[in-house]
């Protein structure tokens, strides 16, 4: 059975500075420690945190909302793609972060706590960090 969670997490940066970041190889990887390969463009590939993740960009509206299929080196050979979906709104000085993952293979329910550990919490230090 698959498993799909929701998390949010307030960061203090504008939606379309989160977008463009998490959309840069170079951003990616400063804001979450691990080093990305990533475009803005649909249907191009992507590897994240030094391989660990692979998918491709499926849907992408500027500055609202990135769409992504996703997988670990975890997932079994014959396991479907995950889907990811981040919604991005502005809420005062900053931007209410919200992650849906869907289609997770059952073994997949340590991967809500790793979005909090490995992307939530590096992307709260790494804009607080660069905002002038």
């Amino acid at each position: 059975m698959a498993i799909e969670f929701k998390i949010s997490v307030s960061i203090q940066a504008s939606p379309q500075v989160i977008y463009e970041t998490w959309l840069s190889s170079r951003g990616h990887s400063q804001m979450t420690g691990g080093s990305a390969i990533i475009t803005d463009e649909i249907g191009t590939e992507f590897e994240a945190w030094n391989g660990y993740i692979h998918g491709k960009n499926l849907e992408l509206d500027p500055g609202r909302r990135i769409v992504q299929s996703w997988r670990s080196i975890e997932f079994e050979e014959d396991d479907p793609d995950s889907r990811l979906e981040i919604i991005l709104e502005p809420v005062g000085e900053g931007t209410l972060l919200t992650l849906q993952h869907t289609g997770l293979p059952s073994h997949g329910g340590q991967y809500e706590q790793g979005w909090v550990d490995n992307y939530f919490e590096p992307m709260k230090e790494y804009f607080a960090s660069v905002q002038t």
